[in-house]
């Protein structure tokens, strides 16, 4: 499947995923107080599922979708995926909605990272001087959440494994981008929540806890509306180039203030709003240099 050239597409595509993506962080952190995390991922593969299948019949698909030749780099990318989704649900637990989101901006700080064992590429001081400027925003956020004041537990976890979300994060979005290359995005949507399902259904009976009937309908919803938001990413990734779309993402981190202040009561204080502009900072400086290589290199090729 040759990837689209769709920069209008895949900026709505973008946009409204997050703001999904958000929307269901917000019921994740709200029913995280009565159901396990486990229990809750189950159930975000599980109902994305229907929303899925009314994408292939409407779409005129049939189960064939489910057909592909690369079954190893889907179980790679549902690994992947579930490490990054089991640590940003679990930080959500620990962590306000707005800290949370900024702390998973450090996935193109890690992409730069692995680039070089990865891809064996070369980063520069530009680049590495982008990646340390990001992590001292994580240190300005932790600091703000006390978790570099001697403090242990929920701080310090809270912040541990939100950073360890991009870095989980970062790796799906480079196995994500060798998919879209063969594979249609509702194949790489479907495999996903089948797998990701799969894997955490083995954990389920360990942690199972029966919801009331309201928390039935929120883990419903959650699930219809994580399905909705996933497809739609992967619609984004495989519609433009990465360089393209990545600055869209950050429009989460609005989602996120203005959705944990009307759910939630939490208003940003100034730690997060300093260490949220440098991983943002951080993470656009290095999308540029990326531009800037590429159109070096670009024009260093003889035509």
């Amino acid at each position: 499947m040759a990837l689209r050239h769709d920069v209008k597409r895949g900026a709505l595509c973008m946009l409204a995923a997050h703001a999904l993506f958000t929307g269901m962080g917000v019921l994740v952190k709200s029913l995280s107080e009565t159901i396990p995390v486990v229990e809750l991922m189950v159930f975000r593969s599980v109902f994305a599922l229907p929303v899925l299948l009314f994408i292939l019949m409407r779409s005129g698909l049939g189960i064939g979708t489910l057909r592909t030749r690369r079954l190893g780099g889907h179980v790679l990318r549902a690994g992947t995926g579930i490490a990054a989704q089991s640590c940003g649900f679990f930080a959500l637990t620990l962590l306000p909605l707005a800290e949370q989101t900024a702390l998973g901006f450090t996935q193109p700080l890690f992409v730069t990272m692995l680039a070089i064992p990865l891809l064996g590429e070369k980063v520069g001081l530009h680049r590495w001087s982008a990646v340390a400027i990001g992590f001292c925003g994580v240190l300005i956020i932790a600091a703000g959440q006390g978790a570099l004041g001697g403090m242990a537990g929920a701080p310090v976890l809270g912040i541990g494994t939100a950073v360890a979300q991009g870095m989980f994060s970062a790796l799906t979005t480079l196995l994500v981008r060798q998919l879209s290359a063969t594979e249609s995005s509702t194949t790489i949507t479907l495999w996903q929540s089948l797998l990701m399902g799969s894997f955490a259904l083995l954990l389920l009976p360990f942690f199972w806890v029966t919801p009331t009937p309201l928390e039935w309908l929120l883990l419903i919803l959650m699930g219809l509306i994580g399905g909705a938001a996933q497809w739609l990413l992967t619609e984004a990734w495989s519609s433009a180039q990465v360089s393209s779309l990545a600055p869209y993402s950050y429009s989460a981190l609005l989602w996120s203030v203005l959705f944990g202040w009307i759910a939630f009561g939490d208003r940003p204080g100034p730690s997060m709003l300093a260490g949220g502009v440098l991983i943002v900072a951080a993470g656009l400086y290095i999308l540029h240099r990326e531009l800037v290589r590429r159109r070096q290199k670009h024009e260093e090729t003889p035509e």
